[in-house]
């Protein structure tokens, strides 16, 4: 393949177990590619190699005193010239060939993986190692493709001339041929010194980039707080911590250079000492002597390419791991395509915890634990998370009917059997149909997750609205929806002809303050008009007033479509047509947000924040017919709900 064809219609499956052994893999699939610059290499280095014998034939001619072989010598060099000129510059090409063909596969393959799990890679793995494999790990693996080829054509050059030498003068050549090995060699032992080094400057580097991008992320909060020069100091005590391991790695580096100079000198010192010898006792003629001299000096070029491929493959062995990690992430279900394309359309229902979002009403789910919250969204929109396929208890696995049985009732059963392993837990149903036996891309368009953290990417208001969508939604009604308000006057100051749509907006938002960007993204969220929308937290960093408008526009806007929101927040409940409580991995209760409050303790705990003795006074209170402000009690009642407060703490 041609750089002109890139990029691959596709790029293959790649062998992600390792990363030698993705290394291996790519090499495979460029293996015409290697066998070109191979090809060409060989060419190159045995025209270099042959210019001794051409030098040492014309030294003889010299000697001799022959004219006719001294012109033989030099058109014989001539034509070692043009071969060499010619092998180098199609070797070049051919090399270079094959690393952007190997770097732009990586790039690809890394692109469908990321398109493939969307948020839950950054979740599984760092948003900053994706960044890094996807820029400079891939130019690292690309150099070590590239450099494959090359160090083969170099190797079989350098057994090519021993061979040669042992053949054209066996008394030096036994010499040569039994130094050039050991000169290849020596520089082993230092290799995983020298690996181990530069793994610690890249752990060291990857540390202060990622200090330096928190201290931008979080520097109107440091500017608030006065803390700049103390996360100064943080980093430049780690720009020093870098530059010292790079000083200790470069310094190995060097010895390795050292080596390959020197141990070359020596064995040329040696030949030549031999070979006067062997001259002085006629054994051999002065252009024998010049020819195995200058054949040892040339074998210095192609021994230089056994330390670039150490230090390719040191460089490019933890970057083929990365991006061998990267590479091996599943979806924990894949989507069987057995189905229609066409996006399902119904009830939303989880049979994991037995959340049931009704079609075309608003629907508030309050859990307890942050985690299970985001857990949860991922799930209702098809992005199983690795917890999902781990242990999971015997009573949260259920049968799915989501009744919210008494997690009690197995309490003597065998603790051994308490965890049950499980490959895949079953998948989000929606209007009946698995959202893992849809086409990925349609399981994506008919459920859209917002998470709690959204990701404003770079560009203009208008870019960030222009996203696929049903039409229905125009973006000034989403925005109006959102409360966006504020931010398009803001937007609209910083535009060249005062059109907020035409604003730049930098990157991840940093410009604009938590609430805007929460805002935003649901406003970008809201035009997309998916058949189902969860929404995790979508108003935590907004104020109540705020808060309350969006929840007016949300329940309006969405009207007649199918929403979720995960939030513990009173005002986005109280407008929700139905709200789910759900403890410890299973729906708990169901009902309107008024009347949970009152008759749900668990619920009031997590909405109200009530401590447990919070919660025993005022059941004690309500029992007396009172309730801690005066008001009228619930009677009975109380003594049933004190009961099950002081069983639950």
């Amino acid at each position: 393949m041609q750089i002109h064809d890139l990029p691959y219609p596709d790029p293959g499956l790649p062998d992600a177990r390792s990363g030698p052994r993705f290394l291996l893999w790519l090499g495979r699939n460029q293996l015409g590619g290697q066998l070109k610059s191979l090809c060409w290499g060989l060419l190159h280095f045995l025209s270099v190699a042959s210019l001794p014998y051409g030098v040492g034939f014309a030294v003889q001619a010299v000697v001799d005193g022959s004219g006719s072989r001294l012109a033989l010598a030099g058109g014989l060099i001539l034509l070692l010239g043009a071969a060499l000129a010619l092998g180098d510059t199609m070797l070049h090409r051919t090399a270079v060939t094959n690393w952007i063909t190997a770097a732009a596969r990586v790039q690809q393959l890394l692109a469908r993986r990321t398109a493939a799990l969307g948020a839950a890679l950054t979740r599984r793995v760092a948003a900053g190692e994706v960044v890094a494999v996807s820029t400079g790990d891939v130019e690292k693996i690309g150099w070590f493709v590239e450099a494959l080829s090359r160090f083969a054509a170099a190797a079989l050059t350098v057994v090519v001339v021993c061979v040669g030498l042992v053949l054209y003068q066996p008394a030096l050549g036994i010499v040569v041929a039994v130094g050039m090995p050991v000169l290849a060699l020596a520089v082993l032992p230092l290799l995983p010194r020298a690996t181990r080094r530069a793994d610690q400057q890249r752990e060291k580097a990857g540390r202060a980039t990622e200090l330096a991008s928190d201290t931008v992320a979080g520097l109107r909060v440091l500017r608030g707080i006065g803390g700049e020069e103390l996360f100064l100091d943080r980093y430049r005590r780690a720009s020093q911590e870098v530059r010292t391991a790079a000083v200790r790695s470069a310094r190995m580096w060097s010895l390795i250079s050292a080596v390959q100079v020197l141990l070359p000198g020596l064995l040329l010192i040696a030949v030549v000492w031999y070979g006067i010898e062997l001259a002085r006792q006629g054994r051999i003629t002065v252009g024998e002597l010049v020819t195995v001299y200058s054949a040892v000096m040339i074998l210095n070029y192609p021994l230089r390419h056994f330390e670039e491929i150490a230090m390719a493959y040191s460089f490019s062995r933890p970057s083929a791991q990365r991006a061998a990690r990267v590479l091996s992430l599943e979806r924990v279900t894949e989507p069987g395509g057995l189905r229609a394309a066409e996006a399902p359309a119904g009830d939303l229902y989880d049979p994991v915890t037995g959340l049931l979002a009704p079609a075309g009403r608003l629907t508030a789910v309050v859990c307890g634990d942050p985690d299970l919250a985001g857990r949860l969204a991922d799930r209702l929109g098809g992005h199983p998370t690795d917890a999902d396929t781990g242990t999971r208890s015997a009573s949260a696995s259920g049968d799915g009917s989501g009744s919210g049985s008494d997690s009690h009732s197995g309490s003597g059963s065998d603790p051994a059997k308490a965890a049950t392993p499980v490959t895949a837990l079953p998948s989000v149903l929606l209007g009946g149909v698995p959202l893992d036996e849809l086409p990925l891309d349609t399981a994506r368009t008919a459920v859209l997750v917002q998470d709690k953290d959204p990701v404003l990417l770079s560009g203009t208001l208008a870019e960030l609205l222009d996203v696929p969508s049903s039409g229905s939604v125009r973006p000034a009604e989403a925005l109006a929806a959102a409360q966006c308000a504020d931010v398009l006057d803001a937007l609209s100051q910083a535009s060249l002809d005062d059109d907020p749509m035409n604003a730049r907006i930098t990157e991840r938002g940093r410009s604009l303050s938590g609430g805007q960007r929460q805002r935003l993204a649901l406003a970008r969220s809201l035009v997309t008009d998916p058949e189902a929308l969860v929404l995790d937290e979508p108003t935590s960093a907004v104020d109540s007033h705020t808060e309350a408008r969006i929840a007016e526009g949300l329940r309006a806007l969405r009207s007649g479509r199918t929403t979720v929101v995960l939030t513990s927040s009173p005002l986005l409940l109280d407008r929700a047509d139905r709200v789910v409580l759900v403890h410890e991995g299973t729906v708990a209760a169901v009902g309107e947000h008024r009347e949970m409050v009152l008759t749900e303790p668990r619920y009031r705990a997590v909405v109200t924040r009530e401590t447990d003795e919070e919660a025993a006074s005022a059941a004690l209170s309500r029992n007396a017919g009172t309730s801690p402000h005066g008001e009228p009690g619930l009677g009975d009642a109380g003594i049933e709900e004190l009961t099950e407060i002081e069983e639950t703490a």
